[in-house]
C-alpha cells in the first residue's frame, strides 16, 4: 500500500503521559513542539474512576494533573519530550510547582514501553549526578495504568485564556523559557 496507509502512519506514534503541576503550563508548552501531535489535559495515577477537577483537587482521589502527549518519534523523541518537560518545570519539589501545593501536582513520568522507562531513568540519573538543580530530582518514573480526560473548558487552556492572570503570570513566562531554549523545534504558526 501507498503512503496514505493510515496503519503505516499509526506506526510512528508514541503516547506518554507526564506531570510537572499544573496541566494548564504542560499543556501549552507541547502544543507548540515539532512533532506533538495531540496533547490533552487530565488526569492519571489515581484510584477514583473518571474524577472531576474538583475531586483531583481535592487530594483525596491519588490523581496527578498530567498531560497525555501523543508524538511522532521520526519526528521527536521521548529523549526530547522529557528534556522539555524537565527545563519546563521544577523537578525537585515534592508535591508542588510554585504555589500549586498537594500530590495532583507532583513531578511524574507515566511510561508505557521500557524504552520510556529507561530513558526517563537515565536522564534524571544525568540531571543528579551533574547536579543540574540544587537539590535532587524527586520526580516519579512509574508504568502508565490509567488517564481520565479533564473536562472540556481545561482543554486548550492558555488559548482561550491568555489575558487571564494566571496565563500571564505562570503559564507565560514558562512557554518564553520554553521557546528561547527550544527555538528550533517550534512548530511553525
Amino acid at each position: 500500500m501507498g503512503q496514505n496507509n493510515p496503519q503505516k502512519s499509526n506506526s510512528n506514534l508514541e503516547t506518554i503521559t507526564l506531570g510537572g503541576g499544573c496541566y494548564w503550563c504542560i499543556e501549552a508548552i507541547f502544543e507548540n513542539l515539532v512533532g506533538v501531535k495531540k496533547v490533552v489535559s487530565g488526569f492519571s495515577g489515581g484510584k477514583t474512576v473518571n474524577p472531576s477537577y474538583e475531586e483531583v483537587c481535592s487530594g483525596k482521589t491519588g490523581h496527578a494533573e498530567v498531560v497525555q502527549i501523543t508524538f511522532d518519534n521520526t519526528i521527536t523523541s521521548v529523549e526530547e519530550i522529557l528534556k522539555v518537560f524537565f527545563t519546563v518545570h521544577d523537578p525537585t519539589t515534592l508535591n508542588r510547582q510554585g504555589a500549586d501545593v498537594g500530590t495532583q501536582y507532583r513531578s511524574v513520568i507515566f511510561y508505557r514501553n521500557e524504552t520510556q522507562r529507561k530513558t526517563a531513568q537515565e536522564i534524571i540519573n544525568d540531571l543528579n549526578k551533574a547536579k543540574a538543580y540544587n537539590n535532587p530530582v524527586v520526580t516519579i518514573v512509574a508504568a502508565f495504568k490509567n488517564f481520565y480526560e479533564a473536562e472540556d473548558y481545561h482543554q486548550d487552556y492558555y488559548e482561550y485564556n491568555q489575558n487571564k492572570p494566571y496565563c500571564r503570570l505562570v503559564i507565560q513566562p514558562k512557554l518564553e523559557k520554553f521557546e528561547k531554549v527550544f527555538k528550533n523545534r517550534l512548530k511553525k504558526k
